[in-house]
C-alpha cells in the first residue's frame, strides 16, 4: 500500500515537474507571425474625395493646387519589437499580438492615412522575422491595386536603436527607410545598434521567462511566446565584424556601433535610403549632458542620408532649445549639478533637496544635512541617465518636476536641450574654415507608437491603445516588475552600472514617464501625386512638415528675393536681397463620432473594436480654426564657440490670424538679412485652436503663489489609474514646417 502511494506520489509530483521542464526548455511558446491583411482597399470614390475638398481648401487660400498634401507617420513599431512584445503582455494590462497585419489595417481603415512606415527595432528583428516584415510589406501595397494612385503607400524600414552610456558615446535612435521594395532592392538584413540595447531588446533571463506564466496561470501562453521570441533572437550569431555587408551571410544579426559604421553599412548596400533621427531631446535614455556637435562631422554624419529629423512623437516635442543643462560637464569630462534656474529644476539638484529635506527630519544637524544634500547631487549627476537609483525609497511624487521642460510645448521627458531640433540648426562644424558644415534637416513629425497603430493622433482617446502606457495590472506584478528602491534612507548611494544588480529595463524611469506619452504626430508631404516615387521624392526634397497629430494644412514659401520664383520649404537658397515670406494654413477638420461606412464594411465589429477601438478618422466638414503663425529665426555660428541661445529666436515675429473656417494667410520679411551678412534659418508653426488631448498637462502640477510646482498628480501607466481617464488637459495642437535655409550671397 505504501509503495503504491508513493508511486502515486511520484506520478503526481512527475506533472508539474515535467512541465517546469519544459518552460525551461521552450517546448510551449509559438512562433508570432506577421498577420493576415484584410484585402479590401479604401473605395477610390473616397480617396478621389479627399483630394477634392484639400484642393478647395487650398485654392481659398490662394495655395497651389497642382501638388497635394498627404499625411503618413513614418515611424510605427509592431510586436515585432521587443519591447513592443513586452508592452503586449497580460501583466503589464497588454492587448496581446499586433503584428505588421495590424499596422497595415490601421493605416487603412482607423487612421485612414495616405502612407506609413514599419519601423520595428533591428536588434531583434531575426533573419525570419525581418522576411515576414518584407512580405507584409507587400503585401500591404498590394491591396491598394493601382500604384499610380494607391490608397495607402506603405515603406519598409526599421529602427537603428543605439544608446550610449556617455554623452561620447551616445548617438542615438535613427529610423531607416527604403524607397523601393523588390528582394534585390533592400538590405537582406536589417541593421541594429550593439552594445546596452542589443542585450536589452535581443535577451531576457530566463528566470524572466519561465516566471510569470506560473505566476498568471490562466495567461501562460501569451509569456511562453514571449519566451519563443527571445529564444529566436539569441539562436541567430552575430554578424562577423569588419566584413562587406553584402558578403555576409543572410542568418546572421548585423549590428553598428556608431553612425558611421551605420553610414558605411548603407552605403555598402547603395540601396535608396534616408535616416532620421528621432527622440533627441528625449532623457529617458539619453545620457544627460548629450549634444549634437559630434555628430556634425564628416566622420559621423551623412548628409545625403540623412536629411529629416522627426521633432515630435508620441514620446514628447524635440523641437525647443533651452539654456539650462541636466548636468554640467568640465573641460577634464567631471561632471557636476548647477543649481536651478527660470522654468528649470535640474533631477540632481531635487535629490539633494529630498535628501536634505529626510536628514533635517532626522535631526542629523544642518551642517552635516547640506553636506549630504552636496553628496547627493554629485551622486546623480555621476550616474547619468540612472541617476534616480542613488536616492533610496524615492516615491515619483518626490521628483515633482524636476529634469523637466517647465515652458516647452508637450516635452519629451526628461529634456535634453543639445539635442533640440533648434540647436542643431544652430550649430556649424568649422574643421574645415572654408567649407563649414551644418545641418540642414527637413522637420516631420510621428507617432513612435508600439501597438502597430500609424497616425494615433485623428482623436484624442483610449490613451492605452493609441500611445505607449503601459504598466503593472496590480501592485503584485508591480513589485515583481519595478526594481527595489529600498526605504527611504537620509543619505544618497552611488550608482555604478557594472556592479549594479538592476536589469537593462529598470535603469529608466518608466513610471514617471507615463505621464508624457502622447497620442503622436503625423510627417504631411507636398506631393506631386499619391504613387511611392512622388511621396519618396517629396522627402528628397525636404517639402515635408510635421503635426502634433492634427490634419493641418501648411504652405510656407519665400516669394521673394530668390532666383526662380517662389521656393517651399526645405528648401536652401542664397540671396543677397531682403527675404521676404509667405505663410498659409489651414485648421484640420473636426471629428465626427464612430468609423465611416468603408470602415465598417471592411471590418469585422470586433476587429473594428480591437483596432480601432471603434473610433476611426471621420471628418466632419467643419475645420478647426487657425489662431496665429509664430515665426522662429535662427542664425547659425559664424566662429567656433559661439554661444548657441543668443542665436536663436523663438519666436522672433507672432502673426495673429482672423479665425476663419478657411484659414489664414501671413507674410513678413527680414530687412535685417542684408545688414547682418550671414547664413540665415526660418522656419514656422501653425497654431490651431485650443482643444483637449491626451496628458497634455504632463505631471499636472499644483503651483505655489510664485509658480513653483509643489505636488504632482501623475497620469500612471498602470493599474492606479482608471483606464477610461484619458488624462486630457487643454492644447494648442500645431504643425512644424520644414525651415528655409537662405545663406547670404549669391
Amino acid at each position: 500500500m505504501m509503495k503504491r502511494t508513493g508511486i502515486i506520489l511520484l506520478l503526481v509530483l512527475a506533472v508539474p515537474v515535467t512541465y517546469v521542464v519544459g518552460m525551461v526548455l521552450g517546448l510551449y511558446g509559438r512562433h508570432e507571425g506577421p498577420g493576415v491583411i484584410t484585402p479590401t482597399p479604401i473605395p477610390a470614390g473616397t480617396v478621389a474625395a479627399r483630394a477634392r475638398a484639400q484642393k478647395s481648401a487650398a485654392l481659398a487660400r490662394g495655395a497651389p493646387a497642382q501638388s497635394q498634401i498627404l499625411f503618413g507617420d513614418l515611424h510605427v513599431h509592431t510586436t515585432f519589437s521587443t519591447d513592443a512584445f513586452r508592452g503586449s503582455l497580460p501583466m503589464m494590462q497588454g492587448e496581446g499580438a499586433h503584428p505588421p497585419a495590424d499596422a497595415c489595417d490601421f493605416a487603412r481603415y482607423c487612421s485612414a492615412l495616405d502612407f506609413w512606415s514599419i519601423n520595428d527595432h533591428a536588434e531583434g528583428l531575426t533573419p525570419r522575422r525581418w522576411k515576414e516584415t518584407k512580405e507584409a510589406i507587400r503585401q500591404c501595397n498590394a491591396v491598394a491595386q493601382d500604384a499610380k494612385n494607391p490608397d495607402v503607400v506603405a515603406f519598409l524600414g526599421w529602427e537603428w536603436t543605439q544608446v550610449g552610456t556617455t554623452p561620447e558615446d551616445h548617438y542615438g535612435h535613427k529610423n531607416i527607410i527604403f524607397r523601393d521594395l523588390g528582394e534585390d532592392q533592400v538590405p537582406r538584413r536589417p541593421i541594429g545598434a550593439g552594445g546596452r540595447v542589443r542585450q536589452a531588446l535581443g535577451t531576457l533571463p530566463l528566470i524572466v521567462r519561465v516566471l510569470p506564466p506560473l505566476l498568471d496561470l490562466p495567461n501562460r501562453q501569451r509569456y511562453f511566446d514571449l519566451d519563443r521570441f527571445v529564444r529566436e533572437i539569441v539562436a541567430v550569431p552575430p554578424c562577423a565584424d569588419g566584413v562587406h555587408t553584402r558578403e555576409l551571410p543572410e542568418d546572421c544579426l548585423e549590428s553598428a556601433d556608431t553612425a558611421r559604421e551605420l553610414f558605411d553599412k548603407l552605403s555598402e548596400w547603395g540601396f535608396d535610403s534616408i535616416v532620421i533621427p528621432h527622440g533627441t531631446t528625449w532623457g529617458l535614455y539619453t545620457p544627460p549632458g548629450s549634444s549634437w556637435e559630434k555628430q556634425l562631422t564628416a566622420i559621423q554624419n551623412d548628409p545625403e542620408k540623412q536629411i529629416l529629423i522627426e521633432v515630435f512623437s508620441g514620446h514628447g516635442n524635440s523641437e525647443e532649445h533651452r539654456a539650462w543643462r541636466a548636468i554640467l560637464i568640465d573641460e577634464d569630462d567631471s561632471v557636476s549639478c548647477p543649481a536651478p534656474s527660470d522654468g528649470y529644476l535640474p533631477s540632481c539638484w531635487r535629490a539633494g533637496e529630498i535628501i536634505q529635506q529626510r536628514c533635517l527630519a532626522a535631526q542629523l544637524g544642518e551642517v552635516e544635512c547640506e553636506r549630504r544634500a552636496a553628496e547627493a547631487r554629485q551622486n546623480y549627476a555621476e550616474a547619468g541617465a540612472a541617476g534616480w537609483h542613488t536616492v533610496p525609497g524615492v516615491k515619483i511624487e518626490d521628483w515633482l518636476d524636476s529634469g523637466q521642460c517647465q515652458d516647452c510645448f508637450l516635452p519629451a521627458f526628461n529634456y535634453r536641450p543639445g539635442g533640440s531640433a533648434q540647436y542643431m540648426a544652430a550649430l556649424t562644424n568649422f574643421d574645415e574654415p572654408n567649407d563649414p558644415k551644418r545641418f540642414r534637416f527637413g522637420f516631420i513629425a510621428s507617432s513612435d507608437i508600439h501597438t502597430a497603430r500609424p497616425g494615433t493622433g485623428y482623436k484624442e482617446f483610449a490613451r492605452g491603445s493609441m500611445s505607449d502606457f503601459r504598466g503593472a495590472r496590480d501592485e503584485a506584478w508591480r513589485r515583481r516588475i519595478a526594481f527595489d528602491t529600498g526605504e527611504p534612507e537620509p543619505r544618497s548611494v552611488p550608482f555604478d552600472l557594472a556592479t549594479s544588480r538592476v536589469r537593462a529595463f529598470q535603469l529608466v524611469e518608466f513610471e514617471r514617464q507615463s505621464s508624457f506619452f502622447l497620442t503622436g504626430g503625423l510627417v504631411a508631404v507636398h506631393s506631386k501625386g499619391r504613387a511611392r516615387g512622388a511621396i519618396w521624392n517629396a522627402f528628397k526634397r525636404k517639402e515635408v512638415y510635421g503635426t502634433s497629430g492634427e490634419r493641418i494644412l501648411l504652405w510656407f514659401d519665400l516669394v521673394s528675393g530668390a532666383v526662380g520664383g517662389v521656393v517651399p520649404m526645405g528648401s536652401e537658397v542664397k540671396l543677397s536681397s531682403t527675404p521676404r515670406f509667405q505663410v498659409r494654413a489651414v485648421g484640420a477638420f473636426k471629428q465626427d463620432p464612430g468609423c465611416p461606412d468603408y470602415s465598417i464594411g471592411a471590418l469585422s465589429p470586433e476587429r473594428l473594436e480591437h483596432l480601432c477601438r471603434g473610433e476611426c478618422y471621420n471628418p466632419s466638414d467643419e475645420r478647426k480654426l487657425i489662431t496665429r503663425i509664430e515665426v522662429i529665426r535662427i542664425r547659425p555660428q559664424a566662429r567656433p564657440g559661439q554661444p548657441i541661445s543668443p542665436l536663436i529666436q523663438d519666436p522672433w515675429k507672432l502673426l495673429p490670424c482672423r479665425p476663419h473656417p478657411s484659414g489664414c494667410v501671413v507674410t513678413f520679411e527680414d530687412p535685417e538679412f542684408v545688414s547682418a551678412g550671414r547664413d540665415t534659418v526660418y522656419y514656422v508653426r501653425a497654431i490651431q485652436q485650443e482643444s483637449p488631448a491626451v496628458n497634455a498637462a504632463n505631471l499636472r502640477c499644483s503651483y505655489d503663489q510664485q509658480g513653483k510646482c509643489v505636488q504632482i498628480d501623475p497620469c500612471w501607466g498602470d493599474y492606479r489609474m482608471d483606464p477610461a481617464d484619458d488624462c486630457l488637459a487643454p492644447n494648442e495642437e500645431r504643425a512644424w514646417s520644414s525651415p528655409i535655409y537662405v545663406d547670404f550671397g549669391g
